[in-house]
């Protein structure tokens, strides 16, 4: 019997253990932090061994297999170790991809990976496909791959995911674009970090397809100088594509595999530049896979956004307040203030992943009439800001950010909180920051 251990007890590694269990593997769970109780739970249920607050060397080091959750480091001690004995260290997406015959679509990107994978998944799901929905969202894929019967699944990858597969190949890949983004993890090397994204089309062949953002300059680079088998299928909201999607005064065309489909943006739900994009890569696979076009039109017009990314919250005394707490990077922020069109009160702040705020500058200039920083240690900010807006304030607190926001906001004004950076100063996640923001905002 093989042995397969598991680090990290979260949905993947709780997923990936049920898989392997029913696959006939010797299962061991191992986390350095705290398993939540919902997660022992079903551990205990299943009858999987685990362990949390440690990691036992003489239980891991004899593994035939180890799968490590995304969260975890390469530089992790135990990651060294194994790597050292030679063990395979995969991912969830790698280990489940072997137990399944389904078509996968597979999405990653720096921005925008959860917004065109929820609307993918919507426009194939509208559309009649026996459809799931995995990797960074919601279930597990390798617990879906264990209890559900999918012919096909749409999969948010991030590059840590990436970064642990051999032979995964999704039928269609997306990479929606790619900015300086969890460099830490690259060694400060970008171009480590834009090499761990196209990963995902390493494996397909001349049948499958890559569909890209043709306006990424990083993506433009790299294909230049890489050869990719896959079929190319971009999009763009600044020059006309023959065989792909882009904007044509106020219509998005998409031209694949000489099949026509026009729709009016006017009519498609999401709003932003940002969002058209998305739009024209989740369209784009619809196309492929033969969606009929009047589902996709409709699909496009009812999607309801995904929450904590540009989420409008609620208008007081005429000052909407926007939660855009998905922004943990300066690309995302980008695309948020670009979108403003009232003066902005931003807040702003975090743990920053090696940020450069200078492409954020002409935005500021134009948009932003005060900053609130929201931030244990604020000093990158102030020192890239100080001298461009009128007003800066500090705050340790998301009520303190609120209620400052609230003074400072006049009617017709925008508050949006947009951190740009990762939440764990002060936060649990994104969503815990997210979530703290609209709580104080309906407080009011």
């Amino acid at each position: 019997m093989k042995r397969l251990v598991i680090l990290g007890g979260g949905e993947s590694g709780v997923g990936t253990a049920i898989l392997g269990k029913k696959e006939g593997y010797d299962v061991f769970v191992s986390d350095f932090g705290k398993i939540k109780d919902n997660y022992r739970d079903v551990l205990n249920q299943y009858e999987i061994q685990w362990e949390d607050e440690q990691h036992t060397e003489d239980k891991i080091l004899n593994a035939d297999i180890v799968m490590k959750s995304p969260g975890i480091p390469e530089k992790a001690p135990i990651v060294k170790k194994l790597i050292e004995k030679g063990i395979p260290v995969i991912s969830e997406i790698e280990f489940a991809n072997d137990f399944t015959n389904a078509m996968t679509i597979g999405i990653t990107g720096s921005n925008g990976k959860t917004t065109t994978t929820m609307l993918t998944y919507h426009l194939l799901k509208e559309g009649g496909l026996n459809v799931g929905l995995g990797g960074n969202i919601g279930k597990s894929f390798a617990w879906q791959v264990a209890e559900e019967n999918y012919d096909s699944y749409v999969l948010e990858l991030s590059s840590f995911q990436l970064d642990g597969i051999i032979n995964y190949k999704p039928h269609i890949a997306i990479i929606t674009n790619i900015s300086p983004d969890h460099l830490d993890r690259y060694d400060y090397k970008y171009e480590n970090y834009i090499a761990s994204k196209f990963r995902i089309t390493m494996n397909q062949t001349e049948e499958d397809y890559l569909i890209y953002d043709a306006d990424d300059e990083a993506i433009g680079n790299w294909l230049k100088n890489n050869k990719v088998k896959a079929q190319l299928i971009p999009f763009s909201i600044s020059k006309t594509i023959e065989n792909g999607a882009f904007l044509n005064n106020n219509t998005m065309e998409i031209n694949i595999n000489q099949e026509e489909f026009l729709m009016e943006t006017a009519n498609i739900a999401l709003e932003g530049k940002h969002n058209m994009k998305n739009a024209m890569a989740a369209t784009s696979v619809a196309n492929i896979l033969r969606i009929r076009k009047q589902t996709i039109r409709e699909s496009l017009s009812n999607f309801q956004g995904v929450e904590h990314r540009l989420e409008k919250v609620l208008k007081i005394h005429n000052v909407q307040y926007i939660n855009d707490s998905k922004a943990t990077n300066v690309n995302a922020t980008f695309f948020a203030l670009d979108s403003m069109t009232t003066p902005t009160v931003w807040i702003v702040g975090g743990v920053d992943k090696g940020n450069d705020y200078a492409e954020l500058m002409p935005l500021v200039h134009e948009k932003v009439k005060a900053i609130i920083c929201l931030g244990v240690d604020n000093k990158k900010i102030i020192d890239a800001f100080g001298n461009v807006v009128d007003m800066m304030v500090e705050v340790d607190n998301m009520r303190d950010a609120v209620n400052t926001a609230r003074h400072i906001a006049e009617k017709g004004d925008t508050v949006l909180l947009s951190p740009a950076c990762a939440s764990f100063d002060l936060f649990q996640n994104y969503e815990d920051r997210g979530n703290q923001f609209k709580r104080e905002v309906r407080n009011l």
